[in-house]
């Protein structure tokens, strides 16, 4: 988990749920830093940087895709 590098960091743990079960869908390694301490106290969320997730760097663009996918999820025809 050393070459795992930080991609994305999120201020409260529920914006991370549904990014977990698409980067669990398509099985890429991830993990979240501080995810446990701000599920106990969420207002230490500034203090620590927030939730960051953590990717291989192999697997940036995708996960950068899943990312961008999510912050755009209305595509109009």
């Amino acid at each position: 988990m050393e070459s795992f590098k930080t991609i994305a960091v999120f201020n409260y743990l529920h914006e991370t749920v549904v990014l977990k079960h698409l980067l669990e869908q398509d099985e890429i390694p991830y993990f979240f830093e501080n995810e446990v301490t701000l599920s106990v106290m969420p207002f230490y969320s500034n203090a620590l940087g927030g939730i960051k997730l953590k990717v291989h760097p192999n697997d940036f663009e995708q996960v950068q895709e899943i990312l961008d996918n999510l912050n755009n999820p209305l595509k109009i025809v």
